[in-house]
């Protein structure tokens, strides 16, 4: 077998919202030890998860699984109201990992619900951001996944509606729903700068980079974290065959036969050691970096957490 050349994308791996959210979850492993609960995945990785659980992280689907007046940490993905009053009814210490950004759709989500507006969600049914943010005002906010869900809305004032999207989807895509929204909606309102995160965007437009050079794309990350999925179908969408892998372990031999040039990326859950291994795995001797921007955000941790 020819060993083929690497295409790294860059950015990949960590975004700063899962780096603060895997350190708020370290730091109270330090600073309390274990057990410290948390609701849902921190982040969507199997290995980051497996990593905390190893330290003294208890995941667990929802608050009644939590003992009363334990901590408790929300996911990066964001929490409804509701999932705050039952926290605060059964006495719990909750340090918040949400993510600044999804934390920024929240609130918008809340303004334009305080204004009168059936606010249209762009997002994917199930996600945990998605549920969160439905639950602002769960019979004024409305979610679409296609352009066909955007023909058969119905809401009470058309002139009258406000949108938001979901952080982790795909820009192309999302730019086609918000297209036929406003087409529906003449006097439709949005956010004055996307609700798509940056590190997304960015994970994107550096797969697709490398995917219209390569004769494979891998992108490592979780089945479950939808910025990593949506990188695969982009990559597909180049033309390129594209696969997402856990870890190493998940490359398949067939995969490179006939490969000389593999595009590799990771997800903004999927640590960087991953894409480490897949290169190794890969037995590359020629590794090339494809930088389409540099990162440098940074947000900053909560109180709770923060150094004394």
């Amino acid at each position: 077998m020819v060993l083929p050349v690497v295409l790294l994308a860059s950015p990949r791996s960590f975004c700063a919202g899962v780096e603060r959210a895997i350190d708020i979850v370290d730091r109270l492993l330090d600073q309390r030890g274990g057990p410290i609960h948390v609701r849902k995945q921190i982040v969507h990785n199997t290995h980051v998860v497996a990593e905390l659980e190893a330290r003294g992280a208890v995941f667990v689907d929802e608050l009644d699984e939590v003992p009363e007046g334990a901590t408790v940490v929300f996911s990066a993905h964001g929490v409804s109201p509701e999932v705050r009053r039952e926290a605060a009814r059964r006495g719990l210490d909750v340090v918040d990992a949400t993510c600044p950004l999804v934390t920024k759709v929240h609130s918008e989500a809340k303004r334009y619900v305080a204004r009168g507006d059936t606010v249209v969600l762009i997002g994917h049914a199930g996600h945990e951001e998605v549920e969160g943010t439905l639950g602002e005002a769960p019979d004024r906010i409305l979610l679409v996944e296609s352009v066909a869900d955007v023909e058969a809305l119905e809401v009470p004032d058309p002139t009258r509606v406000s949108y938001l999207t979901q952080t982790t989807l795909a820009v192309d895509e999302t730019a086609e729903v918000l297209g036929a929204l406003k087409a529906r909606f003449p006097a439709l309102r949005g956010p004055a700068s996307a609700d798509i995160c940056y590190a997304t965007t960015n994970r994107q437009e550096a797969v697709r980079e490398v995917a219209l050079d390569a004769d494979l794309v891998l992108v490592v990350g979780s089945a479950n974290s939808s910025n990593s999925v949506r990188m695969v179908e982009l990559a597909r969408r180049t033309g390129t065959p594209a696969h997402l892998v856990d870890d190493a372990s998940g490359i398949r031999p067939e995969w490179l036969e006939g490969v000389r040039v593999v595009g590799l990326s990771a997800g903004a859950s999927a640590p960087p050691h991953l894409v480490d291994e897949v290169i190794e795995a890969l037995g590359a001797w020629d590794v090339q970096v494809r930088e389409t921007t540099r990162e440098t955000v940074q947000f900053t941790l909560p109180a709770a957490v923060r150094s004394r």
